[in-house]
């Protein structure tokens, strides 16, 4: 039963998970039930639901459709000043990361990903569809369009557990100098959502993303959907000099 104060009800309940998330819950728990909740304290399930709305707000819990709602990790913070892949950024926050292979196979590549390869329209390519997970968590819907040779032998190996970029750097002999990156914020269709156990219309970083090896060659085309709520992109960008008259 909630006390009698001036604060709503739905503000105490969140302040009691609050400091129930800070000093009793770990990332991945899930806080209770609607109705747990609502036995606990006494409210109404639109109280109950208002709370949890606003820690989703704050970026403390995720809610899952058909699962509940689950503390959240700290926000990612990855910078873009390097080209580095899932694997490596996910280790560098202490995160163990793992991939879900989804698809495999050989498509005709749509026009964006032959400009993208720089391949004749109507190019056969190889297609990488993985859902990548941190601590178990999704992160990342990744879908990766290859050229056919290469793609073929990536296919071939364990990318369960080996990151594309490893297999084809040490494996295939292609180092990756250098990307092109374009990031937007969208929602999430009804696909990606499911695939990251979240609701259609949430936020999502949509980055496509080109490598390119020895000689400017591009190799790598993916188009990325990161949770929006679990990540940060940081950079640091230097001003070109300008004249007195310029910077006014």
């Amino acid at each position: 039963m909630m006390s009698a104060s001036a604060i709503p009800l739905y503000a105490q309940i969140e302040d009691a998970l609050v400091a129930r998330i800070t000093s009793v819950l770990h990332p991945g728990d899930r806080l209770p039930t609607e109705d747990q909740l609502i036995d606990e304290f006494g409210v109404s399930r639109i109280t109950v639901r208002r709370a949890v709305q606003n820690l989703v707000a704050r970026g403390l819990v995720v809610t899952r459709p058909g699962r509940g709602a689950f503390v959240t990790a700290p926000k990612l913070r990855q910078p873009l000043t390097e080209l580095t892949g899932f694997v490596e950024d996910m280790e560098a926050h202490g995160l163990a990361a793992t991939a879900r292979v989804l698809r495999a196979e050989e498509i005709t590549a749509p026009p964006e990903v032959c400009t993208a390869l720089e391949l004749p329209a109507g190019s056969t390519v190889m297609l990488i569809e993985r859902v990548r997970l941190a601590n178990g968590t999704p992160i990342s819907f990744d879908r990766t369009h290859l050229p056919l040779e290469l793609g073929r032998r990536v296919a071939e190996e364990d990318l369960a557990n080996e990151p594309i970029f490893d297999v084809l750097e040490q494996r295939l002999a292609t180092p990756l100098r250098e990307a092109s990156y374009a990031l937007q914020a969208v929602a999430a269709d009804a696909g990606v959502a499911e695939l990251l156990e979240m609701r259609a219309g949430d936020a999502v970083f949509r980055i496509e993303r080109t490598s390119y090896t020895d000689g400017g060659r591009p190799v790598d085309h993916e188009v990325l959907h990161y949770r929006g709520e679990t990540i940060t992109f940081t950079t640091r960008l230097p001003r070109r000099p300008t004249s007195p008259d310029a910077a006014r």
